[in-house]
């Protein structure tokens, strides 16, 4: 069986995405997961997507550069504008056998059409809902309008990816793609535990003892619940609650947002061992978004041993057992997300309790096993397509439980 699959693996992968190395965030992380893994297997990979004049960080394999222009009103992030005649040639000499998608933007649809001209597969990750973030704009009815977009972008596609379960019968619902697979995520556990926790570096934070931190981390951007977070972290200091808020990450918002919470802890963005410590070092971790379609930051939290307060939402939804690992709020509302987070607050033993579950639970996700399993999926996908197999692709669908050459290229002449 194992034989008869690596037939069908893909030599060479094209992957499109709206951003690569100049901002760091979730879906960022997993795609550059994924190339490393895929080089480790001697399979070629060719990144195209927008660039920024000083990048993030060093990022994973070879790295095309794209014309792009800064989003307006959110100049963290560029919009690829296509893919021009240089850089098309650059795809074509690759010459890619799959063509992977992480956004169905001007750069993914370009390369969409390039795939269908050329009889090359082509399969899609889903990574964020771009339809929902209007409504943090005072936009919302362009949603239904981006949604319908999406729609056909991605039925286009051989296959679809999604990070969660929950996130597959959100989409199938809504007719988003006749083929929806699981592409899981993973988390590094040597570096996320429970034994990063550093009580002097709480005191440094000036975090009395009896203080419970309640954590939020990610970009500081409006679609991440940065209002409902504040004015649940004021609801429980009226009531009486001795929290601290620790807020890690950066973002366009950062300044409004200090402003909002005078007296929580704002770090800035962190990463490696530096995160781990501020998961570890946190009681709560608490995650007011609704734009999530898998909750990285949940994970990573979870394998800190932190007790969870979500969103009843995609995402959290798949990560979140609720009475187990953490409560799901029952509606989008400081009320709500106030009144669970006391029920941690209060008692000590159930955040051990929880903490421990939430420990356990995050050992099911490891990026070896989620990355194999897409790297399955691909080989379905490609199968299928030769004519080889007529059976649905439903089959592949993996459920959820290299080289490192950082050269960047710029467009061709």
């Amino acid at each position: 069986m194992r034989q008869e699959q690596k037939k069908y693996e893909p030599k060479r992968v094209a992957l499109f995405s709206g951003n690569y190395n100049y901002v760091m965030d979730g879906p960022v992380r997993a795609l550059n997961k994924l190339v490393g893994y895929l080089e480790r297997r001697g399979i070629e990979v060719m990144v195209f997507a927008p660039t920024a004049r000083q990048a993030a960080f060093d990022h994973v394999g070879t790295l095309i550069s794209v014309p792009s222009v800064c989003i307006p009103g959110r100049s963290d992030y560029r919009l690829a504008l296509g893919m021009p005649a240089g850089v098309r040639r650059q795809l074509e000499d690759f010459n890619p056998d799959l063509i992977h998608l992480a956004a169905p933007d001007w750069l993914g649809h370009a390369a969409l059409s390039w795939a269908e001209q050329h009889s090359v597969s082509a399969v899609a990750s889903f990574h964020t809902r771009f339809d929902t973030y209007f409504r943090y704009y005072k936009l919302k009815w362009l949603e239904k309008h981006v949604t319908a977009f999406m729609r056909r972008f991605y039925h286009r596609c051989e296959q679809v990816y999604v990070p969660s379960p929950c996130m597959a019968d959100e989409l199938a619902a809504q007719n988003m793609s006749p083929n929806i697979g699981i592409w899981s995520r993973g988390v590094d556990h040597s570096l996320f535990s429970p034994g990063r926790r550093d009580p002097a570096w709480r005191r440094a934070q000036d975090i009395a003892e009896d203080d419970i931190v309640i954590a939020f981390v990610g970009r500081l951007v409006l679609e991440k619940g940065l209002g409902v977070f504040a004015d649940t972290i004021d609801l429980l200091s009226k009531k009486g609650q001795r929290v601290k808020a620790l807020i890690v990450g950066d973002g366009p918002e950062k300044q409004r947002f200090e402003a909002r919470l005078p007296d929580a802890i704002f770090t800035g963005h962190m990463s490696g061992e530096h995160l781990a410590r501020a998961y570890a070092s946190a009681d709560i971790f608490f995650n007011a978004s609704i734009t999530e379609t898998f909750g990285n930051v949940t994970l990573e939290a979870m394998a800190s041993g932190l007790p969870l307060v979500c969103a009843d939402a995609t995402g959290s939804r798949s990560l979140v057992r609720r009475g187990e690992n953490g409560f799901l709020a029952a509606t989008v509302t400081p009320a709500a997300f106030a009144h669970e987070l006391e029920k941690l607050i209060c008692d000590p033993e159930l955040r051990t309790a929880m903490a421990h579950a939430s420990l356990r639970l995050s050992a099911d996700y490891t990026w070896e096993l989620v990355l194999g399993r897409l790297v399955d999926q691909y080989c379905g996908v490609l199968k299928h397509c030769s004519g080889a197999s007529t059976t649905d692709l439903a089959a592949t669908k993996a459920e959820p439980h290299g080289t490192d050459n950082r050269a960047t290229i710029s467009p061709a002449e």
